[in-house]
C-alpha cells in the first residue's frame, strides 16, 4: 500500500510538471514581444510628446487661440476634471534605459541620457496641470501601489536636476564611441541637438518659478546665470534649424485640419479675440497667414490686406451667440459672418501645414528678454526680444518685402490649387518694430509685458500648454473671462483635478496632498505651489 501511494505521488508530480511545463509554455504569446529594442520604444515615448502638442485641440482653445462655434464640435468652456498624466509612458522610458543596457550600451549612454530629459520634461507637464504628485516612490509597479505625494517644490528640484544630468552625459557622449542613437524622428538621432533642447527646456522651467526666486533651495537666477555665462557647458538653441519640433507627415501623421475634414468643420470654428485683437492692434503680419479676412467686413469695404479686417470671437461670448455672428460657407450659398474663421490655404489645403513646435527658439529669446527684464542675468533684453519676434515671424516665411497671401473665396473648394484669392501684403521689420506698442519699453513693467504679449503670439498652435502657464504665471495677456462661454462661473481654472482613479487606488495619500495643498478640496480655482 505504501509503494502504491510513492507510485502514485510520483506518477501524480510527473503528470503536474508536465502540466506546469505546457502551462507554462501557453503562458507565453509568441506574437507579442517580451523584449523590446530600446529604439522603438524611445519612438513610443516621442510619439506621446508629440501628441502634447496637438494644435487647434481643446488646449489651444483654452490658450485662447481659437474658438468653437458649433456646440456639436464642442466649446470653450474651463469646466476641468480631471488631468492626463503620464506615468505609464514614464514606465516606458524606464524600459527604454534598462532595454539599452540589456542590448549592450554601458551606463551612460544616449537612451540613459534621454530618459532623464524624459522625466523631467513629462514630470513638469504633469506638475504644471495639478501640483504634488507620486515621483520617488511611483513606477515602482506591483511593489508600491499607494506612492506617496512629493510636493511640487520636491518635483522642480529634481526636473532641474534631471535636466544637469542629462546635459552632462550628454557631453561625456558627444563625440565618444557609446553615442549611437537610433528610433529618434525628432531630432534624426542627433545629439547635440538635443542637448541645446535639454538646456533650452530647462529655461522654460527656471522661468516658470519666476515667483520663487527667493528660495535658495532652487537658485533660479543663479541657475539661469550660469547656463547663459557657459554656452560650452551648456549649449542652447541657436536658430530656428534647432527647435524641437513634431514634423506632420502624409499619410501617417496628417496635420490635424487638413482636406479630409474641411467639410465638416472648418466653418465651425473660428479665431480668438485673445489672439487676433492683439495682432491687429500691433499691425502684425502674422494674422495675414493664420486667419482669414471676415466676411462681413470684407462686404463692409475693407480690404483683405487690412488689419482692420480681422475679428476673433470672445472666448467668454455666449456658443449660441458666436454661432449666429460666425456665418457659414456651404459651397452652395454664402453667409459673410462677422468672425475670421482658420486661415484655410495655411491649415485646410494640405495634409502637413506646418511643424509643431515643442521646444523652440523664439520662447527661448522670449524667456531670456524676460530674465534679463526681471535682473536675473544682464546683457540686452531688447536684443533677445527682437530676436524671438523675427524668428516667430519668419516661422509663417514672412521677409522684408512684398509677401503672398491667401483666403478661399465664398463656395471655393479646398485643394492644393483650389479657389483661393491672393492678395500681397509688403513688410518692413523696421517699419514694424518702430510703433510705440512695438519697440522695447525697457527693462521695467512695460517692457516685460511686450516680451509676454510676444511670446504669447510666438505660441501659437505651440507647444501645448505653455501659453496658458503663462498666462497663469503672469496675467499677461488678459484672458477673456466672466461670460457663459467659458463656464466655471465665468473664471478662468488655475489647475486640473486629479484623475478620478486616484480617489480609488490611492485614496489616503490623495487627501493627504489635497490639505496639504488645497485645504483638502481638489479645487480648480486653487492656487498650486509654483504661482504663489
Amino acid at each position: 500500500m505504501k509503494k502504491s501511494l510513492i507510485l502514485i505521488a510520483t506518477l501524480g508530480g510527473i503528470v503536474l510538471g508536465g502540466c506546469k511545463k505546457k502551462f507554462d509554455e501557453l503562458g507565453s504569446n509568441p506574437n507579442l514581444p517580451e523584449k523590446v529594442p530600446a529604439s522603438l520604444l524611445l519612438n513610443g515615448v516621442e510619439t506621446t510628446v508629440g501628441g502634447l502638442q496637438r494644435p487647434w485641440g481643446l488646449e489651444q482653445r483654452w490658450n485662447q487661440f481659437a474658438c468653437c462655434n458649433y456646440n456639436y464640435y464642442g466649446n470653450q468652456e474651463y469646466n476641468w476634471g480631471g488631468a492626463t498624466l503620464y506615468y505609464t509612458t514614464l514606465k516606458n522610458v524606464l524600459k527604454m534605459e534598462e532595454e539599452a543596457i540589456r542590448g549592450g550600451a554601458v551606463a551612460v549612454n544616449p537612451y540613459s541620457a534621454l530618459g532623464k530629459f524624459f522625466r523631467a520634461y513629462f514630470f513638469y507637464e504633469m506638475t504644471m496641470r495639478v501640483g504634488d504628485l507620486p515621483m520617488k516612490e511611483a513606477l515602482a509597479g506591483t511593489e508600491n501601489l499607494t506612492p506617496r505625494y512629493d510636493t511640487q517644490k520636491e518635483i522642480f528640484i529634481q526636473v532641474l536636476k534631471w535636466l544637469e544630468e542629462s546635459n552632462t552625459d550628454l557631453t561625456a557622449l558627444i563625440g565618444s564611441a557609446n553615442n549611437t542613437l537610433a528610433g529618434d524622428f525628432l531630432y534624426k538621432n542627433d545629439l547635440k541637438k538635443w542637448q541645446k533642447a535639454v538646456n533650452t527646456f530647462r529655461l522654460r522651467v527656471l522661468v516658470s518659478l519666476s515667483r520663487k526666486t527667493a528660495d535658495a533651495d532652487l537658485a533660479v537666477a543663479a541657475s539661469f546665470t550660469a547656463i547663459m555665462n557657459n554656452k560650452v557647458k551648456y549649449p542652447v538653441m541657436e536658430s530656428m534649424g534647432d527647435n524641437l519640433q513634431f514634423v506632420w507627415v502624409n499619410p501617417f501623421n496628417k496635420y490635424p485640419v487638413n482636406p479630409d475634414n474641411f467639410g465638416f468643420d472648418a466653418t465651425r470654428y473660428n479665431m480668438s479675440s485673445t489672439n487676433i485683437s492683439l495682432l491687429t492692434a500691433l499691425k502684425d503680419p502674422r494674422v495675414f497667414a493664420i486667419a482669414e479676412p471676415a466676411g462681413s467686413q470684407l462686404k463692409a469695404g475693407y480690404l483683405p490686406s487690412d488689419h482692420a479686417a480681422y475679428i476673433g470671437a470672445s472666448p467668454a461670448e455666449d456658443l449660441a451667440d458666436m454661432s449666429t455672428k460666425a456665418g457659414f460657407d456651404n459651397g452652395a450659398g454664402y453667409t459673410p459672418g462677422k468672425y475670421s474663421f482658420y486661415g484655410r490655404y495655411r491649415y485646410y489645403r494640405t495634409y502637413t501645414a506646418e511643424n509643431t513646435i515643442i521646444v523652440g527658439y523664439p520662447e527661448m529669446c522670449f524667456n531670456i528678454a524676460e530674465a534679463i527684464n526681471a535682473g536675473w542675468i544682464g546683457g540686452s533684453a531688447e536684443d533677445w526680444y527682437k530676436k524671438g519676434i523675427q524668428a516667430s515671424i519668419s516661422f509663417y516665411g514672412i521677409r522684408d518685402g512684398i509677401n503672398d497671401f491667401y483666403y478661399l473665396k465664398a463656395g471655393g473648394k479646398v485643394t492644393e490649387s483650389g479657389d483661393y484669392i491672393n492678395f500681397k501684403v509688403n513688410f518692413d521689420f523696421a517699419t514694424y518694430y518702430s510703433q510705440p506698442a512695438v519697440t522695447y519699453a525697457g527693462n521695467n513693467p512695460a517692457g516685460r509685458d511686450q516680451i509676454l504679449k510676444q511670446k504669447y503670439l510666438a505660441f501659437f498652435q505651440h507647444s501645448g500648454y505653455e501659453a496658458y502657464y503663462n498666462y497663469r504665471r503672469t496675467g499677461i495677456p488678459a484672458f477673456a473671462a466672466g461670460g457663459p462661454g467659458t463656464g466655471n462661473s465665468g473664471l478662468i481654472p488655475k489647475r486640473f483635478q486629479y484623475p478620478g482613479t486616484e480617489r480609488t487606488t490611492n485614496g489616503a495619500n490623495l487627501s493627504a496632498a489635497l490639505q496639504r495643498q488645497y485645504s483638502g478640496s481638489d479645487n480648480i480655482n486653487a492656487s498650486m505651489w509654483v504661482i504663489q
